[in-house]
C-alpha cells in the first residue's frame, strides 16, 4: 500500500475538535503523549487465595508520534496494560497520563484522545461493516457523511473494496474482521491508539495489510500508537521502542538494535530479537504462566 491518507485524516479533523488542544499541550517539549509512573494492578482470583498480581511497578514514557512495542508471553500483563491505559481497568497504584490528562481526574478527556483494537474485536455482526462504522461515528458524534467517506478510504487503504462494505460481517474473514475494527479506531482520529496484538491470527497477506498500514500511520497521522504482538519480526519491524514485560514488571526496554546489541555482547555473538526475548525472560514468547496469572489476564 502506497497511498497516503487524506489531509482530513492526517490532520484528524474527521469531526474532532479536541486537536488544537492537543497540538498546543504536545508543543510543550516536556509533555509525553503517554506517562505511565509506578503502576500496579491486582486480581482476587478466590476468596482463600491471594491476590495475583498482574502489573507491578511499571514505568513508561511515549512520545508523541512513536510506534511502542510491548512483548511478553502470554499472562505477563500486556494485555492488562493495555486495558489500564484505556480506562476499562482501574489503578491499584501509581499514575497514568495521557497527553496531559490524568486517566483518573480527566477520564472523559482521556477517552476522547484514545481508540484500542483488541484481538477480538466485538461487532454487531449481523451488520454490514459500513452500518457497524457508521454506527461508531455516530457515538462519537461525527458527521454522517464525511464518516461514510472515511470509512471507505480507509477500508480501501486496508484491502477491503467498497463492494464488500455491505456484507454481513459474519460473512467475513478473521482477517477482514479485524481490518474492519483498525478501521473503526481510525475513524475517531485517535491521539493514541492502542493496537493489542491486532495481526494475531490473520493469514500472511492480511498481516501485512496491517502492518503496511501501522507504517503508513507512523509516515503521515499524528497518532502515537501502543502495539503488543507475538510477533518478534513485527515489533522490529514497525517499533522504534520495545519494552519487555515478565511476571508483570519492566525486564527492558530499548530500540530493537539496542536490545540486540546489549544481548550479543552477553552472548558473544549477533543477536536476534528472539535472543533477547528469551535472554530476559527465560522462556519462549509462546510459553503460558501458571493457571493463577493466566485467569488474570482473561
Amino acid at each position: 500500500m502506497t497511498a497516503t491518507l487524506t489531509p482530513e485524516l492526517k490532520n484528524g479533523s474527521a469531526g474532532r475538535t479536541l486537536l488544537p488542544e492537543l497540538d498546543r499541550l504536545a508543543s510543550r517539549s516536556t509533555m509525553p503523549a503517554l506517562l505511565i509512573e509506578d503502576v500496579s494492578k491486582r486480581f482476587v482470583v478466590g476468596r482463600k487465595r491471594k491476590p495475583v498480581t498482574a502489573i507491578s511497578h511499571v514505568s513508561m514514557r511515549l512520545e508523541r508520534g512513536d510506534i511502542h512495542g510491548i512483548l511478553g508471553a502470554n499472562g505477563s500483563g500486556k494485555s492488562t496494560l493495555i486495558r489500564l491505559i484505556s480506562g476499562l481497568l482501574t489503578l491499584d497504584e501509581g499514575r497514568l497520563e495521557v497527553f496531559g490528562h490524568d486517566i483518573e481526574r480527566d477520564e472523559m478527556a482521556v477517552k476522547r484522545l484514545i481508540n484500542r483494537v483488541s484481538v477480538d474485536a466485538a461487532f454487531f455482526k449481523k451488520l454490514s461493516p459500513m452500518e457497524n462504522l457508521l454506527f461508531a461515528a455516530r457515538l462519537y458524534g461525527l458527521d454522517g457523511g464525511k464518516a461514510k467517506r472515511d470509512t471507505l478510504e480507509i477500508l480501501a487503504r486496508l484491502g477491503i473494496s467498497a463492494k464488500r462494505v455491505g456484507r454481513p460481517i459474519e460473512q467475513m474473514s478473521r482477517g477482514m474482521q479485524q481490518k474492519v475494527s483498525i478501521a473503526r479506531a481510525l475513524l475517531t482520529s485517535p491521539a493514541l491508539l492502542l493496537l493489542d496484538e491486532p495481526t494475531t491470527g490473520l493469514d500472511p497477506r492480511s498481516k501485512l495489510d496491517v502492518q503496511s498500514f501501522i507504517e503508513e500511520l507512523r509516515s503521515t497521522h499524528d497518532a502515537t500508537i501502543v502495539l503488543t504482538t507475538h510477533d518478534l519480526a513485527e515489533a522490529e519491524r514497525l517499533c522504534g521502542r520495545i519494552t519487555i514485560l515478565n511476571d508483570g514488571r519492566v525486564v527492558a526496554e530499548d530500540t530493537p538494535e539496542g536490545l540486540m546489541t546489549l544481548t550479543g555482547k552477553r552472548l558473544g555473538r549477533r543477536a536476534t530479537l528472539e535472543d533477547v526475548f528469551m535472554t530476559y525472560t527465560g522462556r519462549s514468547l509462546d510459553d503460558d504462566v501458571d493457571e493463577d496469572e493466566a485467569e488474570s489476564e482473561d
